[in-house]
């Protein structure tokens, strides 16, 4: 038979059986990797046993192309690893990601060779083998594969935080491994011109190169999507070039890691290219690589599998031995980022704390898959390799792989049973009993108005509806409060749990119905998401943080200021304005109707005083974030105004070409009308997405004019001191001016109210007051309090800048002088009294 019919037989065979795989695995509670490793033993033991094959008929032919599969170790990570690395950096939550990005680099990098080192040194230890190897095949097996983990925490309910921490450390575990594995390999066969500093100027080389090239080659690649929007199968092959193009000239052409390339460019197109897209085609894409990760993975596990079986007959006691040694380093290794590395981050402020019992799963649920497996097969057909180095790395790559699937995966969820997080929780049960009783309560509504609709007795109702479990509480009870025997915070918790996911509900409703953009929907599911964690890991007091993180000004916010305020370049700060603002009407219109949503559906079941909670929590947040849009539009009221308009104007494209696509797909319009349509939808909207210019507020001019020192400047030196404002956001009870210190800012209230005081005298100020003048003019040090009564947005004029002003403005300078001189004339008045 010819080798390449041969081959697709082969394929064609091995992805029917690896998908009666999955359901088996669903059915028995295990990775579905673990039962791949076994068919693949078991089809390789078959050969084997069967010995001549050529007798066989079909089968003998399978057996033969599975044992013989024509696929060389160049092939295996050509072909295999960019499904695996880039579907893992789509199905990512990249802001969650971001926000823990220090964590994940920090636990990807420094556990990659944590696990490294103490793989290669234990077995150098025991072994003749050169440390090289041993370091070699640290490498290889400090990749990890968080599937099966994630899914079981998932079934938990637990943190996306903790999901998220597990996948981005998965996905920069995998490149930093590879990339270290390249580095010794070249050390393996290249020994002569090797060396430590060589080596670790490599690895920054190649790493920030892969970073560079999978960017910039990603982007390139959404700029052509803004031309395909119209054509989904073009789009998603776009993505399925840009994986390959990347690896092959970020490896074989640029000389960086393709690794990392292909995680970038993953990342990149996350962020850059899920906006451009054509409505409904983000899913499929996703679809599409989820099922070439599967064929990818599927494939390798079972060759590897196979490769393994003509191993396992060669494995000796001694093989054994190290294969000990290297399971015990393995999990040491671990255990020293979970127990000594993690604590360190959070106590740093890096991260946030994480459960006991959860670092025990992540512990021993560290499995290893599919790179494992191609890192391995690499190293085994590399004809540069000795035969007994290559005997060596095989045998306990593969065997550390099999220990994990066969040992670490069964057990994983008895060891859930026994740190009993296979339970509901007390706020668990009470979101259970909730919805069960949303649910009945609308059930026998509408069994009801049905059987009142077709004559039916009412008592019909009753009788269809589902018994309650004993442990059900009051749920059938719509009109109790559940979770009664709760202590107050409990109940607070789940009302405020609740709230989070109706909000993340109310996104996702407003995508489709084309009023939000998938981007910005994508930014305050995220915000949702860290309500809940933050609701779940400190109750009350993590919604309040979450309410000020929500409004907090990020640092890319900040670097854009500068920018606009040192060189005048006002294009970064107008999109981070833009940004905020959307995001700021975005919530607004969120919180006004979670407002409602509490008063109709949580409040008669958790309670009138849980509701009444609820609801101050709910209007304090709903308060911030208008104070934070008034202060936008304070400074900047005309392009705030531009915003709005652009903003309603977007959503009415969206409707529009919603329409479109209905009556196209009614066949009320050709697709030749269809066509002309959407060419002048694209010009109306390229029209609207021009950015408006970037202008400062009347109100701010207004406010600056009222402090006497500004009052009579002209328009330009009032633009100029504007420009220098620096935006800056208070809690209540914060102290912004502290009595005695030296002064280094003055400070106008954008929102929000402070209080100076003056020894027992109290003096409030509003939106549009200013304060700390006074130590600027004097050059003295402050002579009063001042502290926030509500949140407040200030706009601080830097003292540097202040008297920057005056060298360079000679009327601001004179006032200051005739000012001076009049506090002068007063206090020698006062002192000849």
């Amino acid at each position: 038979m010819p080798e390449v019919v041969l081959t697709i037989l082969v394929v064609a065979v091995l992805l029917a059986l690896v998908s009666l795989v999955l359901p088996l695995a669903d059915r028995l509670g295990l990775p579905y990797t673990t039962l791949l490793a076994a068919l693949g033993v078991g089809l390789g033991t078959l050969a084997i046993g069967l010995g001549n094959l050529s007798g066989l008929g079909p089968l003998g032919d399978l057996l033969a192309g599975v044992t013989q599969f024509g696929l060389s170790a160049d092939a295996f990570l050509y072909l295999f690893l960019p499904p695996l690395l880039f579907t893992a950096g789509l199905t990512i939550d990249v802001r969650l990601l971001f926000d823990e990005l220090a964590a994940v680099l920090l636990l990807a990098v420094i556990a990659v060779a944590v696990a490294t080192a103490a793989v290669g040194y234990a077995l150098a230890s025991v072994t003749a083998v050169p440390l090289v190897v041993c370091l070699l095949l640290g490498a290889i097996i400090a990749t990890t594969d968080p599937a099966a983990v994630i899914s079981i925490f998932r079934d938990l309910g637990a943190p996306r935080r903790l999901t998220t921490l597990v996948a981005g450390e998965s996905l920069f575990n995998d490149a930093a491994a590879i990339a270290i594995f390249t580095l010794l390999l070249t050390a393996l066969t290249n020994a002569e011109s090797f060396s430590v500093g060589t080596a670790i100027v490599i690895f920054a080389v190649d790493f920030a190169g892969g970073l560079a090239v999978g960017f910039a080659l990603s982007y390139l690649a959404c700029g052509l999507l803004h031309r395909l929007r119209n054509t989904p199968v073009a789009e998603i092959s776009v993505t399925v070039s840009l994986a390959y193009l990347t690896y092959i000239l970020g490896e074989a052409y640029l000389g960086v890691s393709g690794v990392v390339a292909v995680v970038a460019a993953a990342l990149t197109f996350v962020v850059y290219g899920r906006p451009r897209l054509r409505a409904g085609t983000w899913e499929p894409l996703v679809q599409i690589w989820q099922q070439l990760e599967f064929w990818a993975n599927s494939l390798i596990f079972v060759l590897a599998a196979i490769l393994a079986a003509r191993i396992i007959p060669e494995i000796d006691v001694a093989d054994l031995s190290l294969l000990l040694v290297l399971v015990v380093a393995a999990l040491a290794a671990r255990a020293l980022v979970l127990y000594g590395l993690l604590p360190l981050l959070w106590t740093a402020g890096l991260t946030d704390r994480m459960n006991q019992r959860y670092r025990a799963v992540i512990l021993w649920g560290g499995l290893r898959g599919a790179v494992t497996m191609v890192l391995a097969l690499s190293v085994s057909q590399n004809p540069i390799v000795p035969l007994t180095m290559q005997q060596f790395v095989a045998v306990l790559a593969i065997g550390f792989v099999l220990f994990t699937l066969f040992v670490n995966a069964p057990s994983l969820r008895p060891l859930l049973r026994l740190l009993r997080l296979d339970r509901l929780s007390p706020t668990e049960i009470a979101l259970r009993d909730r919805a069960m009783a949303l649910s009945r309560a609308t059930v026998r509504e509408q069994i009801t108005k049905t059987g009142r609709d077709y004559g039916f007795e009412p008592e019909l109702a009753d009788r269809l509806l589902p018994e309650e479990p004993e442990d059900s509480g009051k749920a059938g009870d719509p009109e109790a409060p559940i979770g009664a025997d709760l202590s107050p915070d409990r109940r607070l918790n789940v009302g405020l749990v609740t709230l989070a996911n109706r909000e993340r509900e109310l996104y996702l409703e407003h995508l489709g119905s084309g009023t939000i953009s998938r981007d910005m929907v994508a930014l305050r599911v995220a915000v949702a998401d860290r309500i809940i964690d933050r609701v779940k890991a400190a109750g009350i007091e993590g919604y309040k943080d979450s309410a000020r993180q929500e409004i907090g000004l990020p640092r890319s916010f900040r670097v854009a200021l500068w920018l606009h305020q040192r060189l005048g370049w006002a294009a970064p700060l107008a999109q981070r304005i833009a940004d905020r603002f959307e995001g700021l009407l975005v919530a607004e219109l969120a919180i006004r109707e979670l407002i409602r949503f509490n008063r109709r559906a949580v409040w008669p079941l958790l309670g009138a005083e849980t509701g009444e909670t609820l609801d101050d929590l709910i209007r304090a947040r709903l308060r911030i974030v208008q104070d934070a849009l008034a202060a936008i539009e304070l400074q900047f009221s005309s392009f705030a105004e531009a915003l709005r308009s652009q903003y309603l104007a977007r959503a009415g494209l969206r409707f529009e070409d919603a329409q479109y696509q209905r009556m196209l797909e009614e066949s009320l319009i050709s697709r030749e009308v269809f066509n002309d349509l959407q060419s002048r939808l694209e010009e109306r909207r390229i029209a609207i997405e021009r950015q408006p210019p970037l202008d400062l507020g009347r109100g701010l001019a207004e406010m600056i004019r009222r402090v006497k020192v500004f009052e009579a400047l002209d328009d330009a030196v009032v633009l100029h001191i504007a420009r220098m404002l620096t935006p800056r956001l208070v809690m209540p009870g914060e102290r912004i001016v502290k009595r005695g210190d030296h002064g280094s800012a003055m400070y106008f209230i954008a929102s929000g109210e402070v209080e100076v005081r003056l020894g027992e005298r109290r003096i409030k100020l509003e939106p549009g007051d200013f304060f700390g003048e006074m130590a600027l003019l004097s050059n003295k040090p402050r002579n009063a309090d001042v502290a926030a009564l509500t949140y407040c947005h200030l706009l601080a004029l830097d003292a540097r800048d202040f008297r920057r002003l005056l060298r360079n403005d000679a009327a601001v300078r004179e006032s200051i002088e005739s000012i001076a001189d009049a506090r002068r004339q007063e206090r020698d008045a006062l002192d000849g009294t």
